[in-house]
């Protein structure tokens, strides 16, 4: 053997993680080019291969660096690296992808970077106003793209060949579109059309330009993005605010603004530190903000009687084009470093609570007499995903925030596991729906479908399952639901089980919320938990939803409960606060008062005599519905537009108020572990002040529930509880709670990698399933 070729090390280095789509391939050619290095880059099923060649130094150096500086879209979780034999060749190459079964994830949707908006914003470029503008640094991938792995032909830019220049920019390893997949220019990209009202294309305007000045004008316009399309108008015009929810049926639930940059929120809302951090971060979710005092005058009708204003940021070449036209269209970046006026609504366009609307011509027929006219593109979506909503939680160290809803941005990224073990396919609940594929010891939650109320949102949660199956390549063994069984998604459970000769496994709705918080805290031993929501069947067939819980893999026991309050007319008392009211006066021995104080509802005695009589008005343990008495005996909301409306107002006013201390003798918790408030909702029908009557209620409520934690933590012998359910969105009863559990010496554990809702189930099934391999 030539002396030269012995001295010379030549290595097998599997890259695994989302390694895909995010510029991986050419930042490993020019690292290995910059390191003298022989060899080649492709993708594969698993990731990226590299073969590389050299010094035993460099190879070190070159491991080293592929593990610490890779793309900033790109997450390594794992570099494998092995001995093999030496080649003569010379050289560093991309070669031609390879097979294999699929172990890595394409990387999710990404806002434009600010290289591709400084030359989108330069009149010289020749992408100057090119709405589909990216790199290897940003732009769409999870919704483009249908197979791994991920090269052009498996996207829905394959029908957009590139111009010369495109194809330059493709081939050279200098440029930042080396191997961009979705490359484009508008030579040979993607096309904007402004179509009016019935479909019609607007020969002979410029489509920006034409929006923007139908959207001042009043008009609402559906804009396809990255994900689905939005309904878009001037959030300054009350008269079109006000239009756009008679159209979409959507009374008082709030609408997300979107505004140039942080600068334009001064006015209208509290964007801290850690709010515009993530308002400004590659994922571009919707932020709540704490609203100003002047915001509801500026944004009439946005978010009525609520104390937060959801916002965001332009995240697409597109959105950026709209306030860049508005400012003047100005050559250069430095406008986008000062306040500008201009404030849109941006909604899903979903009408009637159905899946988002992806295609121009399916936008056309079901967004009729909702929008005035369409903005559509010819760059098809595959997968259609709605914006993520997050919540910032100054403080916490790990994550600094909540989600609310978990989508664009964060879909489809692994949440790691403690454990590993059979794919499981987890269909989640009925409403906020998700579903979760595992493979090996990482978690993969679709994006939010919705609920499961209607035809096409189940159709979508059918194409969600097959599409994120298809995309991880996962053959799932074990399928997990709830365990109701009028659910569609316990019956679409039933069905893939048959197909794919799946176990099934059902498993409880509380168990799933707390099991979601071990998952991705990677807590395998005992554990308490508070499950606390709106409702969920329980093992024993009642209405759960105010549950102290002990958990240990893949059993649960219930320690307690809250005292069961009755619903009066079944769900509809879940919509109705006033009736819940009823329910609490009724547990204080006042079902008699319900007429007279609630006597401008017809149906008041009707109530009363459900209360006193036990008909038509079974029992819950649910937290949401103790919120909804309290809510309507203080006259904040007598029905809900939206669930969750009557919590957040009480949260809203507890939260203007200001913290008041807790009564200790406004609870109970009695010998068989139930946690009773029936004390404090006596304290509430007393004519409190209202704002003083939330903060009351929320203080007093998390120290009943911190007590009561405590004496079971005593009792158990533990010290951690992990808490779960949609009650915890309310970030001042989670704080309030938190603090009182730390006094105590009890730590709490919050979910952050999925919502603490029912868009978290789908989680808590899979690990609770994969918790029962392990136990098996």
């Amino acid at each position: 053997m030539d002396a030269a070729l012995a001295a010379r090390e030549r290595r097998h280095v599997e890259v695994r993680g989302i390694v895909q789509g995010v510029g991986f391939r050419p930042f490993v050619y020019r690292l290995a080019r910059e390191l003298e290095l022989d060899g080649w880059v492709r993708n594969d099923g698993a990731g990226v291969t590299i073969e590389v060649e050299g010094e035993d130094g460099g190879i070190a150096e070159f491991v080293r660096r592929v593990r610490d500086d890779a793309p900033p879209l790109a997450r390594v979780d794992r570099v494998l690296s092995t001995g093999c034999a030496a080649s003569a060749a010379r050289g560093f190459a991309i070669v031609e992808t390879g097979g294999g079964r699929a172990a890595t994830a394409i990387g999710p949707d990404s806002a434009v970077c600010a290289d591709c908006i400084a030359e989108m914003l330069d009149p010289v470029d020749r992408r100057w106003r090119y709405p589909f503008v990216n790199c290897t640094n940003c732009g769409p991938r999870f919704t483009i793209t249908r197979a791994l792995p991920y090269d052009r032909a498996s996207t829905s830019m394959a029908r957009f060949a590139m111009c010369p220049a495109c194809s330059a920019e493709y081939a050279v390893p200098s440029n930042r579109r080396f191997h961009a997949e979705p490359n484009a220019c508008p030579a040979c990209g993607p096309q904007l059309t402004l179509l009016d009202g019935a479909g019609r294309p607007l020969a002979g305007v410029d489509p920006i330009a034409a929006t923007l000045g139908r959207v001042l004008a009043g008009e609402i316009v559906a804009i396809k993005g990255l994900g689905g399309f939005h309904l878009v108008c001037d959030a300054r015009n009350a008269a079109a605010v006000a239009r756009l929810r008679e159209r979409k049926a959507r009374e008082e639930k709030p609408f997300a603004v979107m505004v140039a940059n942080v600068p334009s929120l001064a006015s209208l809302a509290e964007a801290g530190p850690v709010e515009a951090q993530w308002l400004q971060s590659v994922e571009r979710p919707i932020v709540l903000l704490r609203k100003t005092a002047a915001a509801d005058a500026q944004l009439p009708g946005i978010a009525p009687g609520l104390a937060w204003l959801g916002a965001l940021l332009p995240y697409t070449p597109l959105q950026l084009l709209l306030f860049h036209e508005a400012a003047g269209r100005p050559a250069g970046t430095a406008w986008l470093q000062h306040a500008q006026p201009l404030v849109l609504v941006t909604t899903s366009a979903n009408p009637g609570g159905e899946p988002l609307v992806v295609g121009n011509e399916e936008a056309v027929a079901r967004l009729a007499g909702i929008a005035d006219a369409f903005l559509v593109h010819d760059r098809s979506i595959v997968q259609r995903c709605d914006d993520s909503v997050l919540r910032a939680v100054p403080g916490d160290a790990a994550r600094g925030f909540q989600f609310v809803r978990r989508a664009r941005g964060w879909t489809p990224r692994a949440i790691r596991l403690a454990a590993s073990g059979a794919p499981v396919l987890a269909i989640g609940g009925h409403f906020k729906s998700t579903v979760c594929v595992t493979r090996d010891d990482e978690a993969f939650v679709s994006q939010h479908v919705g609920d499961l109320d209607n035809a096409p949102t189940c159709r979508a949660l059918d194409e969600a399952v097959a599409h994120l199956t298809a995309i991880l390549q996962v053959e799932p063994a074990v399928i997990a639901h709830d365990l109701h069984p009028d659910f569609y998604s316990t019956r679409l459970a039933a069905r893939l089980v048959e197909r794919h000769g799946a176990r099934l496994h059902a498993v409880q709705h509380h168990h799933a919320h707390v099991a979601a918080v071990l998952a991705e805290h990677g807590v395998r031993g005992p554990v308490l938990g508070l499950a606390m929501d709106g409702v969920g069947l329980g093992s024993d067939g009642s209405a759960w939803g105010g549950e102290l819980l002990r958990v240990d893999g893949a059993s649960f026991a219930r320690l307690g409960r809250l005292r069961p309050l009755r619903l009066p007319g079944g769900d509809r008392a879940a919509r109705e606060p006033w009736r819940m009211a009823s329910a609490g006066l009724a547990l204080l021995g006042r079902a008699h008062e319900v007429p007279r104080r609630f006597a401008d509802e017809p149906a008041a005695a009707t109530v009363a005599a459900m209360l006193e009589r036990g008909l038509h008005a079974p029992e819950t343990s649910s937290l949401g519905r103790w919120f909804d008495a309290a809510s309507g005996l203080l006259g904040v909301q007598r029905r809900m537009a939206f669930e969750g409306q009557a919590a957040m107002r009480l949260e809203g006013l507890a939260e203007r108020h200001g913290a008041v201390a807790p009564d200790r003798t406004l609870y109970r918790i009695a010998p068989t572990n139930e946690l009773d408030l029936a004390p404090l909702l006596a304290r509430l029908a007393d004519g409190l002040d209202v704002a003083f009557g939330a903060a009351l209620f929320h203080a007093t409520l998390a120290e009943a529930i911190a007590e009561w934690t405590a004496s079971a933590a005593q009792r158990e012998g533990l010290v951690a509880v992990a808490c779960g359910g949609g009650c915890f969105l309310n970030a001042l009863l989670a704080r309030t709670l938190g603090r009182a559990l730390h006094a105590r010496g009890i730590a709490m554990l919050q979910a952050r990698a999925v919502p603490p809702n029912d868009g978290g189930i789908a989680l808590g099934q899979a690990w609770v399933a994969l918790q029962a391999q392990v136990a098996n």
